[in-house]
């Protein structure tokens, strides 16, 4: 069963078009913010997903829109591509280093969304990427997919560092977690 998802949204803000293949496929990403582009490139192949993405937004106001609206997306495209999650693993964690920094991500597709974000940004900036997005980004994708989701960096001195090695390690979790290992509900409750 083909686990894929498509999904549109545009608004006065952004214009948003995203089609995901959680078992693979070609990763084609534009959002007209180079650093986030290889973010979320580097979730794409760490995650063993098939990506692609078009994305316009009011970037002369500044990134926040078409991050936080790529997050909605993205988590809406992955609730709707694990449909009723039968099978999945579930819960998954990984540790990355990136040079000195090293992050931690633990997850649960459990259906009900936190984000338990802990991460000082050295730099306020990466590129023309605001550090500070990221939480934004991985709140919307958390709530939107219906996903547990706690980010650490243990270590780093270096903005660049520290976000990948979040999103690398995301792309693993989300790889592991989403394992069809079964044929029922990974729960003890029988629904998710």
């Amino acid at each position: 069963m083909a686990r894929t998802a498509s999904i549109t949204r545009n608004t006065k803000e952004t214009q948003i078009t995203l089609s995901l293949d959680l078992d693979g496929g070609a990763v084609n990403i534009q959002t007209n913010i180079g650093f986030f582009d290889h973010m979320l490139n580097a979730f794409a192949f760490y995650g063993g997903i098939g990506l692609t993405l078009k994305a316009t937004g009011d970037l002369e106001v500044d990134g926040h829109h078409t991050v936080e609206d790529v997050g909605i997306c993205l988590g809406q495209a992955v609730r709707e591509a694990l449909g009723d999650r039968k099978g999945i693993r579930r819960f998954a964690s990984a540790y990355i280093p990136m040079d000195e920094a090293l992050c931690l991500v633990a997850l649960d597709f459990s259906n009900r969304p936190f984000l338990a974000f802990d991460a000082e940004m050295p730099q306020s900036m990466i590129g023309t990427y605001d550090s500070c997005l990221t939480e934004e980004f991985m709140r919307a994708f958390a709530v939107n997919s219906g996903l547990t989701l706690h980010l650490k960096a243990l270590s780093g001195k270096n903005a660049h560092h520290i976000t990948e090695a979040m999103f690398k390690a995301l792309g693993v979790a989300v790889r592991d977690a989403v394992r069809v290992t079964g044929t029922g509900i990974t729960s003890t409750k029988g629904v998710l």
